[in-house]
């Protein structure tokens, strides 16, 4: 007889779960992670592994929204969590609450991911960049108000180019939430009427500090901004996501002022400048065509305008003689033409046979007689001979010869 508890399904894997979990205390594990995907809901399953084991994990919606970077496979990792049964599969977990990468640092690896995926999407590209207007007339601040990066882009506008409008749109510039202000103020710069570009950014800091301008969302909302963005965040050696995406990328704010607008002495000296070249190719100008006008006035045909006549008149008069000469030739030869003719029509003219000695019958209706068929006693004949005509009257008609 079996003397054994006899337990449930549910009951041993409860039973487990409850000696598993409180048999090791929350713990940091060094591993590799593979198998890595994310859920429809937000939650991260992955595995941990090592040379000699593995283990599934899971990163719940709630901590995965607090990380910078996103699981990968092959990522090493310190995974801090716990070991937790899931009853319904009597699978053991590891729960992480923190996941940091080996190597390098959160934000680091973060800044590298982001950048891979906003390069694949074509966000860096040349091409896409706009260049800055010459002349803008207003200007939008994205920065904090109180910041001292403010105040040094508008003490550089106004110095430099007074005839620009300010207009400063406050969002915070770290800080939770930072980079959603950041995106909201980008995005409604379409609604500020007269602005033809941006400037966002914030004086120097720690890599945490200057985070905002590392996020997806800012970094979007710059490319979609209707109007060229200029990116000043920290100092020369800080390069953000901000800096890669936007049109253009200032050192530091005070740079960012002096690439917007232009300098008012410099413009003034260009202006000067293109005056006095203006000036001097206008007196050039003027001196080439004076120098012609000269040169047409010196010209014979102004000194004796009628030299230019009689060339004239004496060129008409050679035409008029080339012209009769061409006249009298076609005349001559259409004369010679009409001899030749009329010799040729001569020599076939029927006078010239009757002239020989032969001679034309007609009847008195002048119907050529050709043969004696026909003819009848006492009809009258019409003879033409070479000295005029002979009427006679038919005595007979025979097709013999007759001699008399």
């Amino acid at each position: 007889m079996n003397d054994l508890p006899i337990v449930s399904v549910t009951e041993l894997v409860s039973a487990f779960k409850e000696v598993v979990e409180t048999a090791l205390p929350p713990c940091c594990v060094e591993a590799e992670v593979s198998n890595c995907r994310k859920s429809p809901a937000g939650h991260w399953y992955l595995t941990l592994k090592d040379d000699g084991a593995e283990i599934g994990a899971v990163i719940w919606r709630s901590t995965a929204s607090r990380l910078k970077f996103e699981p990968k496979d092959g990522l090493q990792v310190l995974a801090t969590g716990g070991l937790q049964v899931y009853v319904a599969r009597g699978n053991c977990q590891f729960i992480i609450n923190r996941l940091t990468p080996q190597g390098f640092g959160e934000l680091e690896l973060a800044f590298r991911q982001l950048k891979e995926n906003l390069a694949a999407d074509g966000l860096f590209d040349e091409e896409r960049k706009r260049s800055l207007p010459k002349f803008p007339r207003r200007i939008a601040l994205i920065t904090s108000p109180a910041s001292a990066a403010v105040r040094d882009m508008i003490q550089v506008i106004v110095r430099r180019w007074p005839a620009a409008r300010v207009v400063i749109l406050p969002v915070p510039v770290q800080g939770p939430g930072a980079a959603a202000r950041i995106a909201s103020a980008l995005n409604a710069v379409e609604r500020v009427p007269d602005v033809d570009v941006v400037i966002t950014g914030r004086g120097g800091g720690s890599l945490e500090d200057l985070w905002a301008f590392n996020e997806e969302v800012v970094a979007r909302a710059i490319a979609d901004c209707i109007v060229p963005v200029v990116s000043a965040v920290g100092h020369e050696t800080d390069i953000s996501i901000s800096d890669l995406v936007a049109d253009r990328r200032a050192l530091t704010p005070s740079e960012a002022a002096e690439l917007v607008v232009p300098s008012r002495a410099e413009v003034r000296q260009q202006i000067s400048q293109l005056a006095q070249r203006m000036h001097r190719s206008v007196s050039g100008r003027v001196e080439q065509h004076r120098l012609q006008l000269a040169a047409i006035r010196a010209r014979s045909v102004f000194r004796k305008p009628m030299t230019l006549i009689d060339d004239r008149r004496q060129r008409l008069d050679e035409l008029a003689e080339r012209a009769q000469r061409a006249i009298d030739l076609r005349i001559e030869r259409c004369r010679q033409k009409l001899t030749a003719t009329a010799a040729s029509l001569d020599a076939l003219s029927p006078l010239k046979v009757l002239a020989r000695g032969y001679s034309l019958t007609t009847d008195v209706d002048g119907r050529l007689i050709t043969s004696v068929d026909g003819l009848s006693d006492g009809q009258l004949l019409n003879t033409r001979v070479a000295g005029g005509y002979i009427v006679s009257a038919v005595r007979s008609a025979s097709s013999s010869h007759v001699t008399e």
